[in-house]
């Protein structure tokens, strides 16, 4: 491919997968999402923003060019700031006080998802197992970011104004920052990838970059549906520190604190509702919140679970 065939090639990845096309977003954009849920996605997504600066420190160590670390650095001072106070990763964190959260419980990351941690993980295992070419082409959804960051402010002003509008000045940096970083990233791959096996190769890492962005925001909506026992299924006491939930073909024994969980599941409570009553029930048992949404997350592949309309 020319250049420019490239370039048409990977911005099709972003008009195809980005994921401004994922449910979640749509929603948020829409004005549909609780407060709930935007503080579930607001707590959740900073482990993300956490990963961001990892990933660019390992993107510096792959290149023996200075004057390409020269730039790139400037991303690691854009999230991690030059001094404390200062950076995105500041910034995500005057947005979570602005949708209700303790920012301690969010800085600490101990109530971030599995599936948002294994998602974003796999961004850093991405960057690790690879090049600096496709690790750099990955990094590429910087050039859709700048759009999706336009729609969030005005969804946010628009349906949500009990957020503090002070709130949303990450969102208006990335507005600055994406589109000037996209454009020399963009301009690293086209001018060094030349064959067709490193365009191939480029085309896939933005194809995995977009999947990871879908996974983390599919975690965030399993965590929001509403767990209750599945109409096929009747629980019954197995003893004093266990419960059978009886199903047409088999039957699951579950222990005291799977019954215990068991029990919040009403189809009014979210799943994040009920990781969030049983973290504050026993505040020194650790990962009680991960813990949680694992077990609920087993239970519903069982169908002893199923989600409320």
């Amino acid at each position: 491919m020319t250049p420019a065939e490239l370039e048409a090639r990977l911005r099709g990845v972003g008009a195809e997968r980005y994921h401004d096309k994922h449910p979640f977003n749509q929603r948020m954009h829409a004005g549909a999402l609780t407060p709930e849920e935007i503080r579930l996605w607001v707590r959740n997504r900073y482990y993300y923003q956490t990963r961001i600066p990892v990933k660019d420190g390992l993107i510096l160590a792959k290149s023996d060019d200075a004057s390409f670390r020269r730039e790139w650095v400037g991303r690691l001072h854009d999230h991690d700031g030059r001094a404390p106070g200062e950076g995105g990763l500041e910034l995500w964190l005057a947005l979570a006080g602005a949708v209700g959260l303790d920012r301690r419980r969010v800085e600490d990351l101990s109530g971030v998802l599995p599936g948002v941690r294994d998602a974003c993980d796999d961004y850093v295992r991405l960057v690790e197992s690879n090049d600096l070419l496709a690790s750099v082409a990955a990094s590429l959804t910087e050039m859709f970011a700048g759009d999706i960051m336009r729609t969030r402010i005005e969804a946010f002003e628009r349906h949500y104004p009990w957020v503090d509008t002070a709130g949303l000045r990450y969102f208006r940096s990335r507005t600055v920052q994406a589109p000037r970083d996209a454009r020399f990233g963009l301009d690293f791959v086209l001018a060094r990838a030349t064959s067709p096996e490193d365009q191939a190769r480029c085309i896939a890492a933005l194809e995995r970059k977009c999947e990871i962005l879908w996974r983390l925001l599919d975690a965030i909506e399993a965590a929001g549906r509403r767990p209750r026992l599945s109409r096929h299924a009747a629980l019954r006491a197995d003893g004093p520190d266990a419960a059978l939930v009886v199903l047409p073909e088999r039957a699951v024994r579950i222990n005291a604190s799977g019954a215990e969980i068991l029990a919040l599941c009403d189809g009014a409570a979210s799943a994040a509702a009920i990781a969030e009553r049983l973290r504050d029930r026993h505040p020194a048992v650790p990962n009680v919140e991960p813990d949680v949404h694992a077990f609920l997350a087993s239970m519903e592949r069982l169908g002893v679970l199923e989600s409320a309309p």
